[in-house]
């Protein structure tokens, strides 16, 4: 059986990219993930940068610290009262290889003539960061041939 069958016989409802686009998967909340993984963290400057409707904001900042991807953390300004800024946590964290994979790819296929708007480095050599796929023997995959999906063990099978 190849694998485009047995895909066919699993239960599309059971998927990790689902469970993942329903979590974060609209424009505000990854430009919010960008911009909160580049230091901005308070209201007043993410609704600046970003331009969006401060209830979407406000939604959105909520609906991220309900899943558990940012936390709220107090701050108070000499004379002003006490807010809030947003901090990552490790789950938002881990989200990192994503936001990257979307930036090289809008680098690879959507940049304009001049070149890439940001580029990213190794703090630790100062090299060109990319993202790869590498697996548990440290081979880099080079494209979709290397791939070999099969059914993991959260996997269930369609009802027949």
């Amino acid at each position: 059986m190849t694998w485009t069958q047995e895909w066919l016989e699993l239960d599309p409802t059971v998927c990790s990219v689902a469970r993942t686009v329903a979590l974060v998967g609209d424009k505000w909340t990854f430009l919010l993930l960008r911009e909160v993984n580049n230091g901005v963290r308070r209201f007043e400057p993410l609704q600046r940068r970003l331009g969006a409707p401060r209830a979407v904001l406000a939604a959105r900042l909520a609906h991220l610290v309900d899943a558990g991807l940012l936390e709220r953390a107090p701050y108070r300004e000499a004379g002003q009262r006490t807010r809030f800024e947003y901090r990552l946590t490790q789950r938002g964290a881990d989200l990192r290889p994503v936001l990257v994979a979307l930036m090289q790819y809008g680098d690879q296929h959507l940049a304009e003539d001049a070149g890439p708007p940001v580029e990213l480095r190794h703090r630790g050599c100062g090299a060109d960061v990319h993202l790869a796929l590498v697996c548990a023997n440290a081979h880099v995959l080079s494209g979709r041939d290397d791939l070999a999906p099969r059914p993991g063990s959260g996997a269930r099978r369609l009802a027949s």
